[in-house]
């Protein structure tokens, strides 16, 4: 039996296969804790720093325990490292024989059936993606995975994938005319073969809330479930747990019934007239919602008289067209699904009519051309303990954000670990010496009308110290893109906007340019990662707070204060001080990397709550002098000449 010491000591297994490895202290410790969870069917919260190599941490006693292991993570780039890169590297270094398997969820496989129905139904909006369909039908002919993120011709944000691929709605299941060719069941049936199976948490708390899709379950098989990038948990189970009914899924519907119809030859034109009237009434509801995207809570919705009359009217036309397809659904598998979709969708629009079940919320969102209806689930402490009851295995969350002040109690009370065993390893990288903490002079207070012109004026001379090399984040679009106007006059490095570009390339443009400044909002405050000198400084406008006007967040508070509860300790402190992390995370990602951390919020020491963030954030020296931040700059650049 291959021993921890032995895998991660300065002579040992990974120091022969790794170039530059030397011995964490931290990572051998958290080893041997997730090692002692595992072997003790505990569950475990390790907080690990960045630089403390946490995945292998998890990894080596998970692989040489001989049980059989779930490893969810937040993100799908994660996801793909983990699964393409770490367990590679590890059935390398422990020579240990094991199965691996990489499972992602539905809209990530290609779907055979969807394609060939897209060839013989072609909608006027596809017209110009033509290339973009021929490239992944040659794609489709040879692939082994299906796996979408394969196919680098055609972008992950194509509006060509959800016409071929899957939702739980539309699949035939074990009825599919093309089910041997099905890559999604191929994946799910190696997924339950493997001892080491990467997932997502959206995936896992989709199986866990629809386990009748046809496919088998996935959890109740493992002997230890490894929750990583574990602050993001909570949040994806309230998505999952909910009801969600967009205008996607009901136009998807009338394409998919229309195509059925046209491929099978089958129904009259009254079915074609029952399905446009249908489209027509989607488009005249989120009409009547108004021009302007907008999120809040149902009771403005039902206010809205004009929105409710659409709506009756949706309903009264869905209805027809059930009618329709079930006379229709003799003629296959395809308009038989169509018409059950329709009645699932109704039996949906009747619940989002019923007053607010105990402990959830009702809530809809608009965008430009569509909507959202929602209810969202306040508390997923029950459901979650049904959810570990059922699996009788050992959990592992592990994150390099999961304590306030140095508590795990924002974080275990959430999801109802109150049994569970909490440790915390710092990062190994020397913060003091690697970068500084910059607050500047005379900031006003970010309620204050000039706030966001004061932060571009303060923000201007540092970034000209550090010569572009910048991560500036927002805490709403708003800011991000005022920001973006005025730095295009103020200075001259290249500015790479969140939006105008896919988030990788982006990224990657950011990386090539050595000099850019990236102006992004919340998907950019983590999971990114961008080692070397391309990042020395990391800007925050603001300490981000959530949005008050959140419907799901007011729902959430009232909830608290019922329970006698502060919302702000309880909740929105906290929450923030891990989304403050989570950004100041981006700026250190190796023990070569220096840079500079520059807050544009007083409050952070004008009030009483500051010290929580301060006392939370990595011990970086801190400065309110802007002399000395040009100083280490211009000191970084001395030691970049030397080198």
């Amino acid at each position: 039996m291959i021993s921890l010491s032995q895998v991660f000591s300065p002579d040992g297994l990974l120091a022969a296969k790794v170039e530059r490895y030397r011995l964490r202290q931290p990572q051998l410790e958290m080893a041997e804790a997730v090692a002692e969870a595992i072997k003790s069917r505990k569950t475990l919260v390790a907080e690990a720093g960045t630089g403390t190599g946490k995945t292998l941490a998890y990894l080596v006693p998970a692989i040489l325990s001989g049980r059989r292991v779930i490893v969810s993570t937040g993100t799908r780039n994660l996801q793909d490292q983990l699964f393409h890169k770490d367990v590679p590297l590890l059935r390398q270094v422990l020579g240990v024989p094991f199965s691996a398997a990489l499972l992602k969820g539905r809209s990530n496989y290609l779907c055979p059936y969807r394609l060939y129905n897209l060839s013989v139904f072609r909608h006027d909006d596809l017209r110009s993606q033509v290339g973009a369909i021929e490239a992944i039908k040659r794609w489709g002919a040879t692939t082994r995975r299906g796996d979408i993120a394969e196919m680098e011709s055609v972008a992950e944000s194509s509006v060509i994938w959800p016409w071929v691929t899957s939702t739980a709605d539309n699949c035939l299941g074990q009825e599919c005319p093309q089910l041997s060719d099905c890559f999604l069941l191929k994946a799910r049936k190696a997924a339950q073969e493997a001892e080491i199976l990467v997932i997502n948490h959206h995936l896992l708390w989709a199986d866990w809330a629809i386990r009748s899709d046809g496919f088998g379950e996935l959890l109740p098989e493992a002997d230890v479930v490894i929750i990583d990038e574990a602050h993001q948990f909570a949040e994806t189970a309230s998505q999952f747990l909910g009801l969600i009914l967009s205008s996607r899924q009901l136009t998807e519907l009338c394409h998919d019934a229309l195509a059925e119809q046209l491929k099978d030859a089958c129904g009259d034109r009254e079915l074609g007239q029952a399905i446009d009237r249908v489209e027509l009434a989607v488009s005249e509801l989120r009409l009547s919602m108004g021009v302007e995207p907008m999120k809040a809570a149902w009771t403005e919705f039902s206010a809205n008289a004009e929105a409710m009359q659409r709506l009756e009217e949706l309903q009264t036309r869905l209805s027809e067209l059930s009618a329709l397809l079930r006379a229709a659904a003799i003629c296959g598998k395809g308009l038989e699904s169509c018409w059950k979709r329709c009645d699932d969708i109704l039996a949906l629009l009747a619940e989002f009519q019923i007053e607010n079940k105990g402990g959830s919320v009702r809530w809809f969102e608009t965008f430009r051309r569509g909507f959202v209806f929602n209810r969202t689930p306040l508390d997923t402490v029950e459901e979650f303990a049904k959810f570990q009851r059922s699996s009788k295995a050992s959990w592992i969350f592990t994150s390099a954000t999961l304590s306030v002040s140095g508590r795990f109690e924002h974080f275990t009370q959430t999801l109802g670990l109150f049994d569970a065993e909490a440790r915390s390893w710092d990062s190994p990288f020397s913060y003091p010496e690697q970068c500084i903490f910059y607050l500047p002079l005379e900031l006003p207070e970010p309620s204050a009308p000039d706030h966001a012109d004061a932060v571009i004026n303060a923000a201007v001379p540092v970034l000209q110290a550090s010569g572009g090399r910048t991560f500036f984040l927002f805490t709403s679009h708003a800011a991000m893109q005022n920001a973006a106007a005025r730095l295009k006059e103020l200075v001259e490095y290249p500015l790479f906007v969140q939006g105008t570009q896919p988030k990788a390339r982006l990224l990657e443009s950011f990386r090539q340019a050595g000099n850019g400044i990236l102006l992004g909002t919340s998907s950019f405050w983590e999971g990114v990662d961008v080692r070397g000198p391309a990042l020395s400084c990391v800007i925050i406008d603001k300490l981000p707070f959530a949005a008050p006007g959140d419907p799901v967040l007011n729902a959430k508070l009232d909830a608290l204060k019922q329970k006698g509860l502060s919302p702000f300790g309880a909740h929105q402190l906290p929450a923030a001080v891990i989304a403050l992390r989570q950004g100041v995370g981006r700026l250190i990602r190796s023990s070569d990397d220096r840079g500079v951390f520059m807050l544009c919020d007083p409050r952070v020491i004008s009030k009483s709550y500051g010290k929580v963030f301060l006392n939370s954030l990595p011990p970086m020296r801190r400065t309110r002098s802007l002399p000395l931040v040009r100083r280490f700059f211009a000191a970084e650049e001395t030691l970049e000449g030397k080198a």
